[in-house]
């Protein structure tokens, strides 16, 4: 007789466990991650098909001439070097993309790690970092969201519920009118008398963020929130969603996180901000994130009311979002005497 225990396969009793156990897995990692993990993949994939090797077994010596070839910006990737950054990740989703096939990328390899530090000592730069939009910034690109339609109250809603809770692009689309009402809500809202409470699924798990009422209905975003549903006969189901009917209904479905940046970039070129460069100068300068760096940059309060306002672990990462921070408020130069 053999004593040796059923495949997990053969046992009807846990095909739905192993089916649960792997809807867990993949909500491991956020799904823009997994989207980008995805792309690398295939990029990968495809470097490999034209280089007659083999991407399905995690070949240290193979990735490091892959990593190589993407600093160097070698014909076989297309002739454009890759940034540091998009290394870093294209590394990072090859390591995550093995480990879903039960196979490991041991990074720590001769062929990987000193290549990789190779490429950052050569070629890495400083952070370019987005333009913040300030208060009096996002003031004029308001102006430019026709109150008179569904599209500029919704998009009204979006830029001051990013900018006054400091919001990421994904945390802004991703929110629900309220609790358990979809699959893909990454979070939701209640409106209180005092202000709007948002409560969020981040990357360190849940974490709420109060949004207060404004001193100006005009600029208030939870009068602007009131206002969209409203108007938008929106009850249940995603927050922010696609307009359709030429512009007077609401949709049931759920904006992408891109449409953030869009709008971000399309209201800041219609405000005529930072006019004194090229349009396409603009179209990089700002986006999502700059709603983020506004807040940090604008509200004169206490550091660790911002970081808890964005969901920073560090107060170190919170400065990195001001743009207006005093730098030599302290100044070790005086204090040393001289």
């Amino acid at each position: 007789m053999d004593d040796r225990p059923a495949p997990l396969a053969h046992l009807p009793a846990l095909e739905e466990l192993s089916a649960t156990a792997r809807s867990y897995a993949e909500a491991a990692t956020a799904p823009n991650t997994v989207r980008a993990y995805a792309a690398d993949w295939k990029h990968f994939a495809s470097w490999c098909r034209r280089e007659g090797v083999e991407s399905a077994l995690p070949d240290p010596q193979i990735v490091g001439l892959y990593i190589t070839a993407c600093a160097s910006g070698a014909k076989s990737i297309g002739g454009r070097k890759n940034a540091v950054s998009t290394i870093e990740r294209r590394l990072s989703a090859l390591t995550w993309a093995y480990s879903q096939r039960g196979l490991r990328l041991d990074r720590r390899d001769r062929h990987i790690a000193t290549v990789i530090a190779g490429i950052r000592n050569s070629h890495a730069t400083p952070p370019r970092q987005k333009e913040a939009i300030l208060l009096e910034d996002l003031l004029a690109m308001l102006e430019t969201c026709d109150r008179g339609t569904l599209r500029g109250l919704r998009d009204r809603a979006m830029l001051l519920v990013g900018f006054a809770g400091g919001l990421r692009r994904s945390e802004i689309t991703g929110l629900d009118v309220a609790r358990d009402q979809t699959q893909d809500g990454r979070g939701w809202i209640e409106i209180l008398s005092d202000g709007l409470v948002v409560t969020l699924r981040g990357k360190t798990g849940w974490r709420e963020v109060e949004i207060g009422r404004g001193s100006s209905h005009l600029t208030c975003p939870v009068v602007a929130m009131e206002t969209w549903l409203k108007l938008g006969r929106i009850s249940e189901g995603p927050l922010f969603r696609r307009i359709l009917n030429g512009g007077t209904e609401a949709g049931p479905f759920r904006l992408n996180d891109r449409e953030v940046a869009r709008l971000v970039k399309r209201t800041a070129k219609a405000a005529g901000l930072r006019g004194d460069l090229s349009e396409e100068s603009r179209t990089y300068l700002f986006a999502g994130h700059s709603l983020r760096a506004g807040l940090a940059s604008s509200a004169d309060v206490d550091e660790r009311y911002v970081q808890k306002q964005l969901g920073h672990a560090s107060a170190e990462m919170t400065r990195r979002y001001q743009r207006r921070r005093d730098r030599f408020r302290v100044n070790l130069t005086k204090a040393a005497g001289l």
